[in-house]
């Protein structure tokens, strides 16, 4: 057999050779600007002739010296500066202006986040007229020896429109933003005044920004009212993140022209003949009290064969909204119905959202549905995708249908109990497969008339919630995979759709979530890539029924990634699907709506759909899910604080649930109120912030407080502005 060739040992290891790496059969022609794109990469940074072969995987002492020659050379040409003793830099007009998303601390100084995860800082007064989240160019100036970055240009502003309250003087005012991220206030001229006066929330639009050194000029646009009233501060709050307050003229005129339903009035006949008529067979709604729209129902029916026969019929909200109509317009837009303490405001209008589409009780609907065969072990052995029309027999509330299940006594209780076996199947199997229990305990507040917080409630998922859940990722799961087409042998999908997916926890953040249950007496294996797949779901386990189980679950959420809408399938890993998508509530989420126009695309046997499409609007649905959530955070936040307002003084018991190096986030158990802990605020001694341990360790007294503590804390401020709540620590 022939000898193999020695390797060169002028090239270098692989571990060696880094992006630009280059080959060492001689100097390549390319030599000079590929020395140029490793400064690029560093602009900035001084670098000598090795920094650079380093750089480049060069180890051939002949091509080390001829980068150091070129670095001379470069110099001369006015290229690169010569800082002396071997040293150089890039003359800012080489280095390439970059564009990034910037942040801006409270202190004038920037970060700009660049697309490749790299971060640009930036000085105090180099942020020129951006504000936080906007999207910025960044170049680089020459003062002396020093290179350094600055905002150029605000390519695009975050906000079209900013939440300012008013302060007068004279004739003029200035706009102090409520958003304690934008760190300059406007300055209003009296004509742009609008109307408004000292102490008024206003809507805002910035007019100019010419000078760096100048506030920004804003045009009053709209008048809230007055600071701390219920609705102007539930509208701000909308307003701040971006979410609509009403729908559009164009909108108001296409949504008057359909007719409101009636339980007398039918449906259309003609559309009813191309459907499957489903209006014999038995069909409720459970929702919560409250609700007022109802976009999922359950149908039920024994089959000759023993195996039951179960329907989930979903609001066919694609039959009404048509694409390219100035509705669906809007529905992109928005996204997602969003979701405050007091308030929903709808994607859809009202007369779709609570009355056409609404699968209301004793009203023939129409439905997009997904039929299954069960039998009694809930394993699907027939499976129907749909149109149908249906009529639905009883609403029950939560409440009601959890009395029948506990009692056994009431109408329809046998259904339900059928439903609620099936559903406890359905729910073992998928725990059994990895899945994780993500129900956590939900604030509710319970409001005067004025919208002020009398009480908070905790609200707890039961059996009944969690049979009609169980039922929607059933449909989910098994829509997922006919929109997917899964090859026979490769189990891969053969056709474009839209899928939930959910990765796994980052390494890093396990690593967090294992200190936090340590401090509350639990082992938590060290994560690494093998085991990252099953340390949650074996923590909820070891934690469940026990007094810090809510805790532990809500700390493991935060521990875990955020789900997202896309194309590309991963799978969800918190729910244990190979594959997964949201077809249960077209009503409230623009996502479901393009998955059963797809459904009714692959039925229909047409071609596959345009990935790029679907790829945008999952984008932008992912965006304004963030937004809505954040809304609603803040929202509660606000009725948190103004809850405890009231309160000022008082003690209650409390648990660490964050730990930053200025202090401490704690929250009070029976409300679940979370406030700040400024480290000053500690127990008399010198506390250090120990990073390993997530708490503070104090100097004199050797005592830990950390992530997990219990404490007991004194309410100490309430600031309804910037939705804060400041706690005292008194005992550990």
């Amino acid at each position: 057999m022939a000898r193999k060739k020695k390797r060169s040992s002028s090239r270098g290891s692989k571990g060696q050779r880094g992006k630009h790496s280059i080959t060492q059969s001689g100097p390549p022609k390319n030599l000079r600007k590929t020395i140029l794109d490793v400064f690029r990469d560093k602009p900035g940074k001084p670098l000598n002739h090795k920094q650079i072969s380093s750089a480049l995987g060069i180890l051939n002492h002949d091509v080390r010296r001829l980068v150091m020659e070129l670095l001379s050379e470069m110099a001369s040409q006015e290229k690169l500066i010569d800082l002396g003793r071997g040293k150089y830099k890039l003359v800012p007009q080489q280095v390439a202006a970059t564009e990034g998303t910037i942040q801006i601390t409270k202190f004038g100084r920037g970060f700009v986040l660049i697309e490749d995860g790299s971060e640009i800082k930036l000085a105090k007064g180099a942020t020129g007229s951006a504000f936080w989240g906007d999207t910025v160019k960044v170049e680089w100036a020459s003062f002396g020896r020093k290179t350094v970055p600055f905002v150029s240009e605000v390519t695009k502003r975050m906000r079209e429109v900013y939440v300012v309250i008013i302060e007068q003087i004279k004739d003029y005012a200035f706009g102090h933003p409520t958003d304690p991220k934008l760190h300059e206030s406007f300055f209003i001229p009296p004509s742009n005044l609008n109307g408004s006066i000292e102490g008024d929330k206003v809507l805002l639009e910035m007019v100019s920004w010419d000078r760096n050194d100048d506030s920004p000029i804003g045009n009053v646009t709209r008048v809230l009212g007055q600071e701390g009233d219920n609705d102007v501060e539930m509208h701000a709050i909308l307003a701040e993140f971006g979410l609509p307050l009403e729908f559009p003229p164009e909108v108001h005129d296409e949504a008057a022209a359909f007719t409101p339903s009636s339980a007398s009035k039918g449906l259309d006949p003609a559309e009813i003949t191309k459907r499957r008529d489903m209006r014999d067979v038995l069909t409720m709604t459970i929702d919560p009290h409250d609700a007022k729209d109802f976009d999922d129902a359950l149908s039920m029916r024994k089959l000759k064969n023993g195996n039951w026969e179960i329907g989930i019929h979903i609001a066919d909200v694609s039959y009404y909204v048509k694409p390219g109509s100035a509705i669906d317009t809007e529905a992109i837009s928005r996204a997602t119905s969003v979701y405050l303490v007091d308030r929903t405001i709808p994607m859809l209008p009202e007369v779709l959202s609570n009355d056409l589409c609404s699968l209301r009780p004793n009203e023939d609907k129409y439905a997009f549905s997904a039929v299954f065969e069960m039998d009694e072990n809930a394993v699907v052995v027939k499976e129907w995708f749909g149109r149908t029309v249906i009529h639905s027999d009883r609403r029950f509330a939560y409440e009601e249908a959890q009395t029948r299940l506990d009692t056994g006594e009431g109408d329809y209780v046998t259904e339900l109990r059928a439903f609620f076996s099936l559903a406890s199947k359905l729910r073992e199997r998928r725990f059994n497969k990895g899945g994780i229990d993500f129900n956590t305990e939900e604030v509710r507040f319970e409001l005067d008339a004025d919208g002020r917080p009398l009480r908070v409630k905790i609200k707890r998922m039961k059996e009944a919630n969690k049979l009609i859940e169980d039922f929607m990722l059933l449909a989910n799961v098994r829509v997922a995979c006919f929109l997917a087409k899964l090859h026979p042998e490769k189990n891969v999908p053969t056709r474009t759709s839209v899928y939930r997916i959910h990765d796994k926890p980052a390494i890093e953040k396990l690593s967090a979530l294992r200190t936090f249950v340590g401090r509350l007496g639990y082992h938590m294996p060290k994560p690494n890539t093998s085991n990252a797949e099953s340390l949650i779901r074996d923590l909820l386990i070891a934690t469940a029924n026990t007094p810090v189980a809510e805790t532990v679950k809500t700390m493991a959420i935060r521990s875990m990634s955020k789900a997202e809408y896309t194309t590309d399938n991963i799978g969800h890993y918190g729910l244990a699907f190979p594959f997964y998508t949201h077809f249960t509530s077209p009503i409230r989420r623009y996502p479901d709506v393009l998955v059963h126009r797809l459904l009714q695309q692959y039925l229909d046997g047409e071609k596959d759909a345009n990935k790029e499409v679907l790829d945008s609007r999952c984008h932008h649905s992912g965006i304004m899910e963030k937004r809505a959530a954040e809304a609603e955070r803040a929202s509660i936040k606000y009725k948190q604080v103004e809850f405890l307002m009231s309160r000022i003084g008082e003690t209650f018991q409390g648990i660490v649930s964050g730990a930053v190096p200025r202090g401490l986030f704690v929250e009070i158990r029976e409300n679940k109120c979370e406030g700040f802990v400024p480290k000053d605020a500690f127990p008399n001694d010198h506390w250090v912030f120990d990073q390993d341990r997530l708490g503070f360790e104090g100097i004199r007294s050797g005592e830990l407080i950390a992530l997990g503590d219990e404490v007991t804390i004194r309410v100490a401020s309430a600031d309804l502005l910037k939705r804060q709540l400041e706690f005292e620590i008194l005992v550990k």
